[in-house]
């Protein structure tokens, strides 16, 4: 089941990576305070690296590098991170097949926190999903019009 919705999850986000292609590489790093992480850019790197700390790192126990920003100069740049992203998730689907709601235990910051799988994965959709509007709501801001990136279109 989680592989069915990761795959509308893929839809949606690569709609919004083409829009984000129809947006100026000046546009893609300018940064706005007013949210949360700053640019589009920093935006994308932030839901790949939520992706990979909670499924890569925590769930999967592969150790991560966080790079910084800047690291990520084009919207290929972020692809490519998001293409490591989904073989995360991916081997996490296959994982937890047939035990989605069986307890699991997570560190977090030295904490030791129970979730179950299913509820990891909707953390993180839900997340992507949230800063998707932001970038969406950004864009507006830089002048442009986005698209309808909605699961259902």
């Amino acid at each position: 089941m989680l592989k069915q919705q990761y795959d509308f999850v893929l839809s949606s986000r690569n709609t919004l990576l083409n829009y984000i292609g129809s947006v100026s590489e000046q546009h893609f790093l300018t940064d706005n305070s007013s949210f949360g992480r700053g640019s589009i850019r920093n935006l994308l790197v932030h839901i790949c690296q939520t992706y990979c700390a909670w499924i890569g790192e925590r769930a999967l126990g592969i150790e991560q590098e966080f790079l910084a920003f800047e690291n990520y100069q084009t919207l290929q740049d972020c692809r490519t991170y998001f293409n490591r992203v989904d073989g995360y998730i991916s081997l996490f689907a296959e994982k937890i097949k047939g035990n989605e709601l069986k307890e699991m235990e997570l560190q977090r910051n030295g904490a030791i926190l129970i979730v179950n799988p299913l509820q990891l994965f909707t953390h993180v959709i839900t997340h992507e999903f949230h800063h998707k509007g932001q970038i969406m709501s950004l864009s507006r801001h830089l002048g442009y019009t986005p698209v309808d990136a909605d699961i259902i279109r």
